[in-house]
């Protein structure tokens, strides 16, 4: 999403490379496709995610281009840009999640006439597709992604620990931010209620093709603004307990230490070097994706 905000500050059409080599043209509207980090330290950040996942970090090579990729174990899974290149002075620091639509043109009309905010209509990133950064209508960033080629194919296997997991909007007001991204996609719509009578959260699971693709829950921070939150899967309580003693000296911040998720297993909020956060969530291999679908 956020390469768009680059490209959009130049001249230059950059070619983006899709987030789906080898798409065979399928779309799968609905699903979370990709992930953006905006930072304000990009070297410290870098190191960051280096030193606790092994992340490989690949500049874009185009004149000018402010976007760097992620891959983890050679697969892309996200990526860069370098807010200190970007016309603002405000701290954006933040992971965006980039979500696959069928016809950008439509969902952006839907999320502007839902109450929402189109802050860059669509644009072609060549091999990529074209691309919308929009916000929902309490604010929270998200972008709109028509590829090219096709997205990547659903899976039945868990991601490897460092890659992502699941993606959760923190939202004011469940119902009508519900109500707001089933306008936008053909989500369907599943309410529920996790946890225990004491420590009850009110859920939604947005879903499509018959799977989970990302959950809505109060916004539990005081005083934060609504947001997209985005987990990465960690194999067990020891390994993120191991990740958890590395983050301060990889110059992080742990915002949430690890608790017990109503879902299941343990899960920490951190920050790196820029203050974007991001949860870290036990996930074992014999849990499937789809059991985000029954609160598992």
């Amino acid at each position: 999403m956020v390469v768009l905000l680059v490209v959009g500050c130049s001249t230059t059409q950059f070619n983006v490379p899709a987030v789906s080599p080898d798409g065979d043209g399928t779309r799968l509207p609905g699903k979370v496709v990709w992930h953006d980090l905006l930072t304000d330290t990009p070297v410290q950040t870098q190191l960051f995610y280096q030193g606790l996942f092994g992340w490989e970090f690949e500049p874009l090579n185009a004149g000018g281009a402010n976007y760097v990729l992620i891959r983890h174990q050679g697969k892309l899974i996200g990526g860069m840009v370098d807010q200190n290149h970007l016309p603002t002075s405000a701290d954006i620091s933040q992971w965006v999640i980039v979500v696959s639509v069928t016809d950008v043109e439509r969902a952006t009309a839907k999320v502007r006439g839902a109450g929402g905010t189109v802050y860059t209509p669509p644009t072609s990133l060549g091999d990529r597709g074209e691309i919308a950064v929009v916000a929902d209508a309490e604010g929270a960033l998200f972008a709109l992604l028509q590829t090219r080629d096709g997205d990547p194919q659903d899976q039945d296997t868990v991601p490897a620990q460092g890659e992502f997991l699941w993606d959760e909007l923190w939202a004011d007001t469940l119902d009508e931010a519900a109500a707001f991204y089933s306008s936008m996609a053909p989500y369907g719509l599943l309410s529920k209620e996790l946890g225990g009578p004491e420590n009850s959260v009110d859920y939604r699971v947005l879903s499509t093709q018959g799977r989970p693709r990302a959950g809505i829950r109060p916004n539990p921070v005081e005083g934060l603004p609504p947001m997209w939150v985005s987990y990465l899967r960690i194999a067990d309580a020891e390994a993120l307990d191991a990740l958890l003693a590395k983050v301060e000296s990889l110059g992080g911040e742990i915002l949430v230490p690890a608790i017990s998720r109503p879902r299941g297993g343990k899960v920490a909020l951190i920050a790196g070097p820029s203050g974007a956060g991001i949860a870290l969530q036990t996930w074992s291999n014999e849990r499937t994706p789809g059991s985000f679908m029954e609160g598992g």
